[in-house]
């Protein structure tokens, strides 16, 4: 199982310093807006690859009133055994706008995309709500989140082919014409850019099948299962083409398309432009046309679905993040959302500001009061008036 068994802050957000020590159960932390419930859902975030699920600068993590470094530590138990996790920023590189962040693993100093060798961390956030109305660019982004949890290789593929595009469109803007400055990148871009729609489809087919189990398992789930779709130049040769005949029609289209590219300022065509098309299966309705409520269920089930997946091929749930997640939530999908966790075997860290949207988990979760950047344990009374065990 994946869970972070303490958690240390310092000098992070509105935390000047906190610990927190939790168990493999669902966290549940209750406090008013603006207490620093989400800072500590960032926190667990950075124990995986990337800016974590605000995607902030790493100076802006950094307490106002600090010195402008920060830290997050924790004792996790990883796919590998107990590990200790260490990132953070030094205070002399705050005033950089492109710091980098530190990683130690178990005191050694390790670059952050080694953290999937150890723990996937997936995230629900109320930024998310707008995902199936929003450009395409972040249901790419939600996409490729979710496939690095069961192939940590894929962020090296898809940086690859950004770095390729980039030094492409440089040579456009700069009016290079020699084709054979070309050639080289776009051979890097053809491999890695199908490499990206393959891995994206099998992706989509994958989650595809595991809700279909579920609609199985439990046809009537407040969570509906959505009907995915790629939408992109690449996906669709990859549906009628072997990958090495689609390496070498896309190669071609770049070929053919410089001239249109450097008018454009940039590449066109790739999988930087293919678009996650996401439907609400039982009412054959696109997702952004649906009411917010079934929206929010639709993009749980997804995640739902997305950890049962990697469940089965790393053979431990995904930590989960849900932020605000009882919001748009009627008690019967809050219900069943918790059942569904406690099925996983997840570890979710979860926020809210009423308690008693949470007391279905009484005895089943450890709450949390946090208030000004303090944290205590909290007792809970279940709606039904029983008192929850003091955590």
């Amino acid at each position: 199982m994946l869970w972070v068994e303490r958690l240390t802050l310092s000098n992070f957000r509105n935390y000047t310093h906190v610990a927190l020590e939790a168990g493999p159960e669902p966290q549940v932390l209750i406090g008013p807006n603006g207490a620093g419930k989400t800072n500590l859902l960032e926190a667990v975030s950075l124990l995986s690859p990337g800016q974590g699920m605000r995607r902030a600068a790493y100076p802006d993590l950094a307490r106002a009133t600090g010195d402008g470094g920060w830290a997050v530590a924790a004792h996790t138990h990883t796919h590998t055994g107990p590990i200790d996790i260490g990132t953070g920023l030094l205070a002399e590189n705050a005033e950089s706008e492109r710091a980098g962040r530190i990683v130690r693993i178990n005191g050694e100093t390790a670059g952050a995309g080694s953290l999937a060798d150890y723990i996937e961390v997936v995230w629900v956030t109320p930024a998310m709500d707008g995902l199936f109305s929003g450009p395409g660019s972040e249901r790419r982004r939600f996409l490729d989140r979710l496939i690095l949890c069961f192939d940590p290789g894929y962020r090296s593929v898809a940086s690859r082919f950004e770095r390729a595009m980039q030094q492409r469109n440089r040579l456009l803007a700069d009016g290079v014409r020699d084709a054979s400055r070309f050639e080289g990148l776009e051979l890097l871009m053809a491999e890695t850019g199908v490499a990206i729609a393959a891995a994206r489809a099998e992706a989509v087919a994958a989650l595809a099948a595991i809700m279909a189990e579920r609609t199985a398992r439990d046809p009537h789930s407040p969570f509906p299962p959505a009907g995915l779709a790629l939408e992109g130049g690449l996906e669709a040769d990859l549906e009628r083409l072997p990958a090495v005949d689609v390496e070498d029609t896309y190669i071609e289209r770049l070929r053919a398309g410089r001239e249109r590219d450097r008018a454009a300022g940039r590449t066109l065509d790739g999988p930087h432009r293919t678009d996650l098309l996401v439907a609400h299966a039982p009412k054959a309705m696109p997702a952004r046309l649906c009411s917010t409520g079934e929206q929010k269920a639709l993009l749980i089930g997804l995640v739902l679905a997305h950890a049962e997946l990697v469940t089965r091929r790393r053979e431990a749930a995904p930590i989960l993040l849900l932020d605000e997640v009882t919001a748009h939530l009627d008690a019967e999908r809050r219900a069943a959302l918790f059942a569904e966790i406690l099925r996983l075997g997840a570890q979710a860290w979860m926020t809210g500001t009423d308690a008693e949207a949470f007391s279905w988990l009484a005895g089943k979760a450890r709450f949390w009061r946090v208030e000004d950047g303090l944290l205590s344990a909290l007792p809970i009374v279940p709606a039904h008036g029983a008192a929850a065990p003091s955590n």
